[in-house]
Order: C-alpha cells, then sequence, then structure tokens
C-alpha cells in the first residue's frame, strides 16, 4: 500500500543526464534533487576527506579560536579542551549521516523527508537555504574580501565582488568540479596554514592565564557551542557529497574520511586562531589584517591569499548544498538546470548580505555561529530519532511521496527549537530566561534542542514510522 503519488521519481530523461554528467567535471551537473541512479555512480571515500578538508582550511575556522580567548575568556589550554569537544560532536553527527549516502544516493535534505514528511520538511529545508547557503556564504565571503584587500590594496566590496563570482562559478557547475577543486585546493592550503602556525606558535603564549586568572564554565561552554556550531554546520550538507559514491562502498570508510578531514582541519585552525590571540593586543579592526600581521611579510601574503582561496572553497560547497535544499522544497525548474539556476540566486542574495556584514564582521560572525547551532541541534536530534526507530532502509517511494506525513517530526523540531531559544538562547539581544538566572550554563542551547527533539519524536513519531515502514514494504 502507498499512501499518494511520488512526483519527483526518477525518469529515464533524468537518468540520461545523469549518466552523460558520470566523468565530466567542466561540464553543469543536470538535475536537482533526484536520485542518483547507479550507472551514473562513481568515487572513492577516502576522496571525502579533502572535501571536508579544504573548506575549513579559512580565516572563518580561525576566528572560532580568535573569540574563545578574546571574547569568551579562556585560556589557550581551556579553549583547546573546549573546541575539541564541540567539534568532536559535530564530526560524530557528519560520520553517522555522510555513511547513508551511498546507499540511498539522494541529499541530505531529501532523507530529512523521513523525519519531516514530505511538506514538514519544506521548515528544515528553509533553515538550512536561508542560514546556510546564504549566511554561511555571506559570513566566509566577508573574510575571503577581507583577505584580499589587505593584500591587494582593493577596497573592500571590490574584493567581496571577486571572491563572490568565483565562488558561485564552482557551485553552478556542481558536484564534480566542487569536488575536483576541494581536492586539488587541501594539499595547498594545508601546507601554507601549517607553515603559518609554526610562526604564530613560536611567538605565542600558551601557558598564558585566562582573563580573569581562573576557569569560566559559562566561557567554555560558550565556546563548545561554538565550535559545534561551526563543525555541526556541514552536517546537513552530508550525503549531498557521498550520494554518487557506489552503495557497495564500506560505510565505516566512507563516515570516517569524512569526518576526519572535518575535525581535523576545524580543530587545527581553531587551535591556531587561539594561539594567535595570546601573542598581544590585535594590530588591526580588519580581522585578517590582524591574524597576519603575527607572520613575516612574504608568508603573510601567502597566507592572506590562502585565506581568500580557502572561503571560495568554504562556499562552493556552502551555496551548491544551499541550492539542493531549496530545489528540495519542490519547485518547478527546468529540470536540466534547476540547481544551476538557484546556485546563481544564492549567490546574488549571499552577495547583499556579506555587503550588509562588512560593517561589523566579528560581531556578526559571533552571532551567526551560535545561531547555526540553534537549529541544527534539534534537527539532528529529530533525524538521529527518526533512524533509530526505522529497522529497515526505506524505499524511494517514500522520499518522493507527496502524500507522506510526519507531523511528530515537525511538532518535535519547533517545541525543542523554541524552548531551547527560549530558556537557553545566550546571545546579545536576547538571553534566555534559564540562562538569566543562572550564567554559568554559557550558551547550551543547541545541546538541549537536540535531546528535547530526540525524546520528543520517540514519543510523537513511534507510531507512524512504524506504519510507514509496514506500507512502504
Amino acid at each position: 500500500m502507498i499512501i499518494g503519488a511520488p512526483t519527483e521519481h526518477p525518469d529515464p530523461d533524468a537518468t540520461a543526464l545523469h549518466v552523460g554528467y558520470r566523468d565530466k567535471v567542466l561540464a553543469v551537473e543536470p538535475g536537482g534533487n533526484e536520485p542518483i541512479p547507479l550507472a551514473a555512480r562513481h568515487g572513492r571515500p577516502r576522496g571525502l576527506f579533502w572535501t571536508w578538508t579544504a573548506p575549513n582550511l579559512e580565516f572563518a575556522t580561525i576566528f572560532v579560536g580568535i573569540i574563545s580567548v578574546l571574547y569568551f575568556g579562556l585560556s589557550f589550554w581551556q579553549a583547546v579542551a573546549a573546541m575539541a569537544l564541540g567539534n568532536l560532536l559535530g564530526a560524530i553527527a557528519h560520520f553517522l549521516l555522510s555513511a547513508e549516502g551511498p546507499l540511498h544516493g539522494v541529499p541530505q535534505m531529501v532523507l530529512g523527508r523521513l523525519a519531516f514528511g514530505y511538506r514538514g520538511n519544506i521548515l528544515p529545508a528553509t533553515f538550512m537555504a536561508v542560514m546556510c547557503g546564504v549566511g554561511w556564504f555571506a559570513t566566509n565571503s566577508v573574510s575571503g574580501a577581507f583577505a584580499l584587500s589587505t593584500l591587494f590594496g582593493l577596497t573592500p566590496l571590490t574584493a567581496l565582488v571577486v571572491i563572490v563570482v568565483l565562488q558561485t562559478a564552482f557551485a553552478f557547475f556542481g558536484h564534480n568540479l566542487v569536488q575536483r577543486f576541494e581536492r586539488l585546493a587541501a594539499p595547498v592550503l594545508a601546507i601554507v596554514f601549517v607553515i603559518g602556525a609554526v610562526i604564530i606558535f613560536s611567538k605565542s603564549d600558551v601557558a598564558a592565564p585566562a582573563a580573569d586568572g581562573g576557569f569560566s564554565l559559562g566561557g567554555f561552554l560558550l565556546t563548545v557551542g561554538a565550535a559545534f556550531g561551526y563543525t555541526a554546520g556541514w552536517t546537513p550538507y552530508a550525503a549531498d557529497y557521498t550520494r554518487y559514491l557506489p552503495p557497495t562502498v564500506s560505510k565505516v570508510q566512507t563516515g570516517l574520511f569524512a569526518s576526519a578531514g572535518l575535525f581535523a582541519s576545524c580543530t587545527f585552525l581553531m587551535v591556531v586562531g587561539a594561539a594567535s590571540v595570546t601573542i598581544g593586543d590585535p594590530v588591526s579592526e580588519n580581522p585578517t589584517e590582524a591574524f597576519t600581521a603575527n607572520l613575516p611579510s612574504a608568508i603573510a601574503d601567502v597566507t592572506l591569499l590562502a585565506i581568500a582561496v580557502g572561503a571560495v572553497a568554504a562556499n562552493a560547497i556552502n551555496v551548491y548544498s544551499g541550492a539542493m535544499a531549496f530545489v528540495t522544497m519542490g519547485f518547478t525548474l527546468p529540470v536540466g538546470l534547476q540547481r544551476a539556476l538557484v546556485t546563481v540566486f544564492f549567490g546574488v542574495v549571499g552577495f547583499a548580505v556579506a555587503w550588509w556584514a562588512l560593517a561589523d564582521a566579528a560581531a556578526s560572525y559571533e552571532a551567526f555561529l551560535l545561531l547555526v547551532a540553534y537549529w541544527i541541534g534539534p534537527w539532528l536530534g529529530v533525524v538521529f530519532a527518526d533512524r533509530l526507530l526505522r529497522r529497515d532502509p526505506p524505499p524511494l517511494t517514500l522520499l518522493y511521496d507527496t502524500g507522506y506525513r510526519n507531523r511528530g517530526g515537525v511538532v518535535a523540531f519547533v517545541i525543542a527549537l523554541a524552548g531551547s531559544l527560549l530558556l537557553f538562547c545566550n546571545q546579545e539581544k536576547f538571553v534566555g530566561f534559564v540562562v538569566r538566572a543562572v550564567p554559568e550554563l554559557g550558551d547550551i542551547g543547541a545541546f538541549v534542542g537536540f535531546v528535547v527533539a530526540f525524546v520528543g519524536y520517540l514519543i510523537l513519531a513511534r507510531d507512524r514510522v512504524a506504519r510507514s515502514q509496514q506500507m512502504y514494504r
């Protein structure tokens, strides 16, 4: 028995387009969120290490370490522990979601329909498209623009235009070019940042005490939340970059290579950022210039260029997956170009947001990191609870059935999101009621949201999941 009719089920034309795209790099990826046919599957899991290393070798990652010491008041070693914990939690989630991509061959947000229903999934897909496809795009564009501005003496706006055009072009062509670019960029970026790290650590004072001379639980938890928000911010993209792999590849290797690249790159550069703050007070309001001022001029110039390239590497993925989420909402566009056309739209919108954020990049970034974590926590809670309840892999008909409903997922998500924000949010413009009473809690909204959503889904959706498993066998 099948409820409703699948309106996005793969058709012969879409299959032919994907098969023709299989081995091409400089070609526009066809289609949108339809399943990747077996004949078009290619690649090996180990390539995922570079896919998830390159986009984090950029200044936005460094800045997490900077704010942990400069704004949250931790010592270097306290910051290292907090960032490693937040990154580990995000990497574990990324492992689990990446491992599922080859089995189903569909984007991450299509898989989300299991937990939210076909229409209900529009809610988290909107969050991802706006906050990740536009928000992260703007955030990284700003850091790349500052790097180019410092290196070549361009105005920040001119540099921003250059960065946006480059990263939108990569995402426009799609999956194969994005993967190839990340693979080529990662080793080069790694070498540059390792050289910079050696110099930073030679000048740093990692034994310096925290700002107040002791240990701040609130600052520690804020840093855990910020690091988790950064690393887990990639989880809604996870299957987008594993869905082209053959279903016969090892799930463990798929998840391990993806999560290892993510954890290693994030932790490495966050630690470098924290060490840079112990050298002395910032010498410039331009955050990239302040960081590279600690390096010899030649190394500083190369590092600025690497920061700009890293921003492009990150945003090629951000705008690609943001566009994928948008297509998943059910909009009807030309089959061969729907994802590519939406990519251009997100590039334009992301540019506008980045232009606005240029005025106060540091404050905008700190707030944005925690905002991302607020919705990611409940979303992961619902998604993982759904996986726990399902014993058998779902058929494609369920993922593309417009009649499939799962209100329990939507309700659990909304309750967890609203409750965690109202009670545990810790932002400049709003502090949650519990945090007002207990400031030492820092910001644990994402983690509370995860637990509430996970438990709520198990209670609200257990029967619905069981019925859907029976109906689609």
